[in-house]
């Protein structure tokens, strides 16, 4: 018998094509008589009344298993939200790239029959905290899945910006931000500004600039453990920007420091037992071709 009793089904948030796959999973986790319930913004958004609905605590608090259907960013909103009560997450993808929700539309079924009997494979990913300081205040903290950026806002200038690891000096920046990730996001945002790709399971930080003035200022991986600081020079111009997993916003002025940190809890996500993730980068990164 599967330990998943009680099953909370998670939609991406203003996408009604999502309705069908909820209904399935419903009707499916029904008739295999587990408990099932939505996530209130997934039934207001799509005005399902008939079936039980509850907030992201509740669910933390009485569920056994989420099932997150959508995209990596329905997924990274889920892994917030839940992250402090160690719900395991199963996604289902019906986005476009999908690192993180890995079970296709076309093989729900089998694929969950599997789970059901306990066929599946686990892993536990971690996420990292900022918190805001404004004049020796914490005025703002987030959680991060994949990662945490500073960049410039509203103008085609350049930041200024230092970094700092543990307190002691990393590197002064000139550039359009930097970007902290954890190594799951070291496939999104850091990927994208030339960062290294980071296995899962290694217990770092990755700290890369975006589009920096010299070029000699390098991305650089540092034990999970470390104290990330980012302080604001006090001659930037235009608004400048905190963004947590490309979802949670804040402005940052002169003068602010940001802190980073990895959070203590993790997330668990769960996997088909033939996941593996390298298959998963060459097929999301087009690494298919073979020497003849």
């Amino acid at each position: 018998m599967s330990e998943f009793n009680t099953i909370a089904l998670i939609g991406k948030y203003g996408d009604p094509g999502v309705l069908d796959t909820l209904m399935q999973l419903h009707d499916y986790f029904k008739s295999h008589n587990r408990q099932v319930v939505l996530d209130l913004s997934t039934a207001e958004n799509l005005r399902i009344r008939d079936i039980e609905s509850l907030d992201r605590d509740q669910i933390g608090e009485r569920c056994d298993l989420a099932i997150v259907v959508g995209g990596d960013g329905t997924l990274l909103n889920a892994a917030r939200s839940l992250a402090d009560y160690g719900v395991p997450l199963l996604g289902i993808n019906l986005g476009r790239l999908g690192f993180l929700v890995d079970i296709s539309s076309t093989h729900i079924e089998e694929t969950l029959d599997e789970i059901l009997k306990g066929n599946y494979l686990e892993d536990e990913r971690c996420l990292i905290t900022a918190t805001l300081e404004r004049e020796g205040e914490h005025v703002y903290r987030c959680d991060a899945f994949n990662d945490i950026a500073v960049h410039k806002s509203n103008t085609a200038r350049m930041i200024e910006l230092e970094t700092y690891i543990n307190g002691k000096q990393l590197y002064t920046l000139r550039a359009d931000g930097v970007v902290i990730s954890t190594p799951t996001g070291s496939t999104a945002y850091a990927m994208s500004a030339g960062g290294p790709i980071l296995y899962p399971g290694i217990d770092a930080v990755l700290i890369v600039p975006i589009c920096p003035h010299t070029m000699s200022s390098r991305p650089i991986v540092v034990p999970g453990n470390c104290e990330i600081e980012v302080r604001i020079g006090a001659t930037n111009h235009g608004e400048i920007q905190v963004t947590c997993d490309g979802q949670l916003n804040v402005a940052m002025t002169n003068g602010d420091r940001l802190h980073v940190k990895r959070k203590e809890k993790k997330i668990r996500l769960l996997h088909p037992s033939n996941y593996d993730y390298f298959d998963i980068l060459r097929e999301k990164l087009h690494w298919v071709g073979r020497l003849s």
